[in-house]
């Protein structure tokens, strides 16, 4: 099945890529699932985010199926980013070496898929947003809840069945494959039973509350880490809110 081969795809070129590459950061092994184009929640996206979020016809006219994955850092990664108030070194490298191997991977996927006869339109890892109403063309995370991958947490990142710490990639294609169920079922401890507020505790930023986030504060944030890590590329990243908190490694509701 094409779903599954897609799986073992993604898996073996993350496994090689910091091998051959010299990678500082270290990955786990990614989650993928998939969403049929015509999933009438791609259309509620523009409610939800904007009339500017694109549906995946808009962007392949024959597109079929949107692949998502998860690529999970190792949690070293995530714990060094704890300590200091500006991001860590190692999550600013882990944010810019992931995004490199999201584009590889979508690279790579194309060529599979275009070789099996399918069109594809692979999707930027990050900086597909409107910078000054903050408003995304192409939500990863809002895909990623679409394609089953996982639920939103109470710091509005998706949450999977290996935490959240990590990065999402997505691309369109026109083939045909069995979408992945996607559940109801709650990934955040704080939507479970109110029983968890560590993201808003670990946001010493105070852009992140628990009814609401300050989406500029949070962005200002993060352009001072791309300033302050200019040096090494574009780290417009901070990740306080999911290090080193129950979800960050795991679905802490049904682990």
């Amino acid at each position: 099945m094409l779903e599954e081969e897609i799986q073992k795809w993604v898996n073996s070129f993350v496994k090689e890529y910091k091998t051959k590459n010299h990678s500082l950061t270290a990955w786990k092994d990614p989650i993928v699932s998939f969403a049929v184009a015509k999933d009438p929640l791609f259309i509620k996206l523009k409610e939800v985010i904007g009339n500017s979020h694109a549906h995946p016809n808009e962007l392949l006219k024959n597109a079929s199926t949107v692949i998502v994955y998860f690529i999970p850092f190792k949690k070293d990664i995530a714990i060094s980013n704890r300590e200091l108030k500006v991001s860590s070194k190692e999550w600013a490298h882990a944010y810019i070496e992931t995004n490199e191997l999201i584009t590889e991977i979508n690279n790579f996927l194309r060529q599979k898929l275009k070789f099996e006869g399918f069109d594809v339109k692979p999707m930027p890892a990050t900086h597909n947003f409107n910078e000054e109403e903050l408003i995304s063309d192409w939500s990863h995370k809002h895909v990623g809840y679409i394609a089953g991958l996982g639920n939103f947490g109470l710091h509005h990142m998706l949450i999977t069945e290996q935490g959240c710490c990590g990065r999402l990639g997505s691309i369109i294609t026109s083939a045909k494959i069995q979408p992945t169920e996607r559940s109801e079922k709650e990934y955040c401890l704080y939507h479970y039973n109110k029983s968890c507020l560590k993201c808003v505790e670990n946001c010493i930023f105070d852009a992140l509350k628990i009814d609401n986030l300050n989406k500029q504060k949070c962005y200002d944030i993060c352009l001072e880490n791309a300033r302050i890590y200019s040096d090494i590329g574009l780290v417009d990243a901070c990740g306080k809110c999911v290090c080193v908190v129950p979800c960050s490694f795991k679905n802490p509701v049904h682990s």
